[in-house]
Parts: C-alpha cells; sequence; structure tokens
C-alpha cells in the first residue's frame, strides 16, 4: 500500500532550468534523514525571467532530457527507500503545449452548438511564456489523449517502486462550461434546450440547477472515473484533490485511489468530505496538501506573510486539526529544488528545508505525525450517523457574499463551509449522497452504505432532488431511522408528478421525525460538554481516537502568527460508550498537545504517547 509508513510527503518544486542529478540526490538525502516518506514532484514557472530573445536554460518540457532528470530522482528515491509521487502535468489544472485546440476546455456560445476554446490559458507553468490551453475535463478522450502523452514522458520513472500521479484541485473558470454534444444529452434528459438560458443561465436557479446537474456528471464521467482508470493503466495510483469541482465531491473523491484534501488554505473541516468518502469506498489513505498559505496569501511573486518565519507550533495546530477531521497523510507544501546553500522560495506557503525557520523542529515533528497517522490508519473509519450533503442547496444558489469569499472559495457549491451538524459530534457523524443512497441497504437494524455501517440518516435540506427522494422514501420504507428536519422542495425547472405526495408519504412514517432524538437508535459514541474535534477509527474490537487539542477547534483561515501560544493544561470530561458499555474519562491537554487514545469493547482505555514539545511560539506585535 502507498504511503504504508504514514511518514510525511513533501511537494518538491522543480523550476524549470537546470536540474542537477547531485543536487537531487542532495535534497532527497536530506528528506530521507528529516523523517520523510517521499515526495511529490511538481514542475513549475522558472524562478529567472531570461533576456529577450533568450530561452529557459535546462530540459524542455517532456524532452528526453526532462524525462531521464525525472527517472534518476524516481531510481535515487527507490534505492533510499523513499516514496516518489509526481504531479500529471506542469502548474496546475492539467494543460500546456500538448493540448491541442479541440481537446481545450470550451465554453458556451450561441454561434456554436460545441461551444468554443475558453479564453483562460495555463498559467505559472513549466514552459513559460507559453501558456496553452487548459485540457477539457469534460472530455474523456481528451484526458486520455493528453494521458499517452504524459505518460509517455514519465514512462521510465514509473518503473520500480508504486507511485500516485497527482492532480491538483480544480482551478478551472466554471461560467458558461461546455463540451461537444452537451446541448443535445441535455434535451434528452431534461426535454428542454438549455442554450436560450445559457447567456443568462445566473438569473435562472431552476434552469441553472439542471445546468450544473449534468454538468456535474459530466466532470465525473470526462475526468474524475477516467482518471483513476488511466493512472491504473500506467502502473500508478490517483491521488487527487477533487474540491473545487462543479460536482458531487463525495462521488468524486470516492473513484480516486486517494483522496486529497488542503488546508489551511481550505479550512480543516472541509477534510471531512474526503474522508467521508474514504470512508464509504473502503479507501484506507486520506491525505492533504498541508500548511499552504498558512498566515495568508500573496501574489506571485510573494512572499507571504511571515514567510521564512514559520512558527512549528503554529503548523501543530494545523496538523491535529486535519487529523481530528479524517486526515491520515500529510503532504507538506512545500520543499523547493534547491542545491545546497540555494535560496530558492515558493510564493505561497510554508517553506520547507534546510533553512527553515523550524528546521531544527522537522525530524521530530514528523516522526510526531508519521505516529499519529499510522494510529489513523488502523481498521476503518468509525461510522455511526450519516448526514445527508447538502449538494442541492449549494447548487441552488449563487456566489458566496463577499466576506465570505477568499483565494480558494468563490461559490456556495465548493462547499467550503459545509459542517457536520454540531448536535451529532459525539456520534461521529459521515456526509452522505444520493449515488451511495441507491446502492444502500437497511438489513438487520442497520444502513449498509458503501463500505460505511450507520444506525440512522439526518436529513436537513431546503432542497431535494426526486432521486433522493425515492432513496430516502425507499429506505425509510425499510426501517430506517431518519431525522427529517423541514419539508424539502424539489429543484429544477421540471417537477414530478407525486412529488408533494411522497414527501407527505416519507414525513408519516413512525420512523421518521424532525426530532433527531425519537429516531437515534444507538447512544453517542462520546458525550461530554463542548466535545473537541476528534476522529475514530475501528479496528476489529478496538478504537483508536484522536482528539485534538481545544485551540485546534474552528481554524480558520489565515492563521494568526502565534495562534498557537498557550500556557494552561485544559481538561474535558467525557464519556466512552462502547458495546453499551459506559466509561467516564478525563481528557488532559497539556499546552501544544492533543491526544491519542486505544479503547477495546470491554472499555479498558490505554493513552497512547503522542508527545511533542514545539517551541513555544512568538506572537506578533
Amino acid at each position: 500500500m502507498l504511503y504504508a509508513s504514514s511518514k510525511p510527503y513533501a511537494r518538491w518544486w522543480w523550476f524549470a532550468g537546470e536540474i542537477h542529478e547531485d543536487v537531487i540526490r542532495y535534497q532527497l538525502d536530506w528528506a530521507k534523514q528529516n523523517g520523510f516518506g517521499g515526495v511529490e514532484i511538481a514542475w513549475m514557472y522558472p524562478q529567472a525571467t531570461p533576456l529577450a530573445g533568450q530561452a529557459v536554460p535546462g530540459p524542455r518540457w517532456l524532452s528526453a532530457e526532462w524525462s531521464r532528470k525525472v527517472a534518476c530522482a524516481k531510481q535515487y528515491a527507490d534505492q533510499i527507500g523513499l516514496g516518489c509521487d509526481f504531479t500529471f502535468g506542469t502548474s496546475w489544472p492539467f494543460g500546456g503545449s500538448i493540448v491541442p485546440e479541440q481537446d481545450a476546455t470550451r465554453v458556451f456560445s450561441p454561434q456554436s452548438d460545441d461551444g468554443v476554446p475558453s479564453p483562460q490559458r495555463l498559467e505559472k507553468s513549466w514552459e513559460w511564456p507559453v501558456e496553452g490551453y487548459l485540457l477539457n475535463h469534460l472530455d474523456a478522450g481528451a484526458l486520455e489523449r493528453y494521458t499517452h502523452i504524459m505518460g509517455d514522458a514519465l514512462a521510465a520513472a514509473l518503473q520500480g517502486s508504486r507511485s500516485a500521479l497527482f492532480c491538483d484541485s480544480w482551478e478551472v473558470a466554471p461560467e458558461q462550461l461546455w463540451t461537444r454534444g452537451f446541448g443535445t444529452v441535455f434535451k434528452q434528459r431534461f426535454g428542454y434546450a438549455i442554450e436560450d438560458y445559457m447567456p443568462a443561465i445566473n438569473a435562472n436557479p431552476d434552469e441553472r440547477y439542471d445546468y450544473r446537474k449534468l454538468l456535474a456528471d459530466g466532470v465525473l464521467d470526462g475526468f474524475y472515473r477516467p482518471f483513476t482508470a488511466l493512472c491504473h493503466w500506467l502502473g500508478a495510483d490517483a491521488r487527487v484533490q477533487c474540491h473545487g469541482a462543479p460536482t458531487d465531491l463525495l462521488a468524486a473523491y470516492a473513484v480516486v485511489d486517494v483522496p486529497e484534501s488542503e488546508a489551511i488554505l481550505f479550512d480543516p473541516e472541509f477534510s471531512t468530505i474526503a474522508a467521508s468518502a474514504a470512508a464509504l469506498a473502503g479507501k484506507p489513505v486520506v491525505s492533504a496538501e498541508a500548511f499552504t498559505c498558512l498566515y495568508g496569501w500573496a501574489a506571485k511573486p510573494g512572499p507571504g506573510p511571515f514567510q521564512m518565519q514559520e512558527q512549528t507550533a503554529d503548523i501543530k495546530l494545523v496538523a491535529d486539526a486535519l487529523f481530528a477531521n479524517g486526515v491520515n497523510q500529510i503532504v507538506w507544501h512545500g520543499m523547493p529544488y534547491n542545491p545546497p546553500g540555494g535560496d530558492t522560495r515558493f510564493y505561497a506557503t510554508v517553506h520547507v528545508g534546510p533553512e527553515s525557520a523550524f528546521a531544527a523542529d522537522i525530524s521530530a515533528f514528523n516522526a510526531y505525525m508519521a505516529k499519529v497517522c499510522a494510529m489513523l490508519k488502523r481498521g476503518v473509519a468509525y461510522s455511526d450517523v450519516a448526514v445527508y450533503m447538502p449538494f442541492e442547496d449549494m447548487w441552488m444558489l449563487g456566489e458566496l457574499p463577499r466576506a465570505l469569499q477568499k483565494p480558494s472559495a468563490q461559490y456556495y457549491w465548493e462547499m467550503q463551509y459545509m459542517r457536520l451538524p454540531e448536535s451529532l459530534k459525539g456520534y461521529h457523524p459521515l456526509w452522505v449522497s444520493t449515488p451511495f443512497l441507491k446502492q444502500a441497504q437497511y438489513e438487520d437494524g442497520m444502513l449498509r452504505c458503501g463500505e460505511a455501517i450507520f444506525s440512522a440518516l439526518y436529513v436537513d435540506v431546503e432542497w431535494l432532488d426526486r432521486e433522493g427522494l425515492d432513496e430516502l422514501l425507499r429506505l425509510a420504507r425499510q426501517g430506517l431511522p431518519i431525522c427529517l428536519n423541514r419539508r424539502p422542495k424539489e429543484p429544477g425547472r421540471l417537477k414530478s408528478a407525486g412529488y408533494s405526495k411522497d414527501v407527505t408519504a416519507l414525513m408519516g412514517l413512525r420512523n421518521v421525525s424532525a426530532d433527531f432524538g425519537a429516531v437515534a437508535a444507538s447512544p453517542r459514541l462520546v458525550r461530554g460538554y463542548d466535545l473537541p474535534d476528534f476522529w475514530c477509527r475501528r479496528d476489529g474490537d478496538d478504537f483508536y481516537m484522536f482528539f485534538a487539542n481545544p485551540k485546534a477547534r474552528g481554524l480558520r483561515y489565515p492563521l494568526t502568527y502565534g495562534q498557537a501560544f498557550n500556557t494552561r493544561t485544559v481538561k474535558r470530561e467525557i464519556e466512552l460508550n462502547l458495546a453499551g458499555r459506559r466509561r467516564p474519562l478525563t481528557l488532559t491537554f497539556e499546552p501544544y498537545q492533543s491526544v491519542l487514545l486505544h479503547a477495546s469493547r470491554q472499555g479498558d482505555v490505554d493513552l497512547i504517547d503522542v508527545t511533542f514539545e514545539p517551541k513555544p511560539p512568538v506572537v506578533a506585535q
């Protein structure tokens, strides 16, 4: 299994220019010595702007020389026992000179049934100043042609140990997205032409909902499903950040091999989406691009706030918040290509390297994260209450208010402000969506939904698609306890016959109530006042629970410099409920420390020592 050691990886930026094998070996040796489990090579823009008329020195993008240098890195990583992943392109998203116009991202045009190439171009790539087309993420054929070119260039590097091919967050401008045949498929499915509404689609929420629903399916079928299959064809695994994509994020994360979240440009609670998808699909690893834009973001060339002054205690605060929201593999963001004494930086990140502000802590901190992650990979994610993710509500809405927008969030449907209900926290709830409910069955008092098992379903939505209503009604008639907080409405332009009658029938069943307490089928796993964020894994009769220090709760982008500063020991009185046995317990949080415990069904509890003492942070004046 990839990431079996649980040691953190580091994103390793190679900037267009000269790449030397002795530097490759030097940096990989440093990573090995400092407790990293591997690297992910990412290819970016040149650091130095050449004079007019001069080419950037070094290997051309995807040239034979480029392939040799990449293969050298992989072979040496194998030799010293490090993993080596590869970003499946340069910059982000996929694109560049290898994408011809016919395979480019397309947008709607009233003059063409097939749409026209999007004006968006790939920026900050190895090929600078060339800004090629973005790949059409709704066309599986375009992705396959792109994969053949990238796969050929990476063929030698994909020999040896198994690697993951990485796809970063979506970052394709979503407005007016289109592809060949989209209008025809839309009319077949919805019975009317969407073309008439496209120029002012945001003024027509019902029609916009139908458009987004088909777009969501197109993203899955045109990109995420084939990307995973193509990675396997190349002998690799797919590690993917699905966030930002206009689709059902749970379904998207579930089809890749390693779902990856991000923090703190994304709030840590967002990671529960990727972690829920992993639980539903039986994926053992949930990774996170960690520590992005820790204290804020600055446009290229940066630097970001307090870059090269990062404090380990602040970084640990983010890591612990990620662990408490389901992450069990850290990918540092990250380490630039640098010879000994080099001063190359990446403008939007925590800097990792011998010259880091926290260099003295890296080895011990990596060991801490590896130990926690190893425990959080045991067994499967504990599940009890399923929470319906309100995609319909978000697809019916437009842009976020200005006050909620940030570099990583513009639209409601990006789901960045989705939070599992606080009232259900002690049940360790997980998200579900309609595609998973379609495959679910309620048998012997349990909802078997993918690889997860639940005792009840919680639904709090304003809008509910006909497909979703059908599944709720089917499962409720099988006996599933459902909390339905309010009467939903049907989204989209076309209303189905009998929708209101079926909602009434659903709400009239004895096992359906607006009061969760009336349908709760099991006691809380953890009971207590002001519970810290926590994550639980179940391995047979054993439970592993990570409780993040209360300071890690509710972290928001960006962190305040020195936000982790703390001099107080905090205690929380809780009660564990394991197989009907209640066990009172006091959680003691020393400054900068979180709690990892092992519990058995018999009620025995052991604390696992995960002490790591960062230097007390300095608070900005």
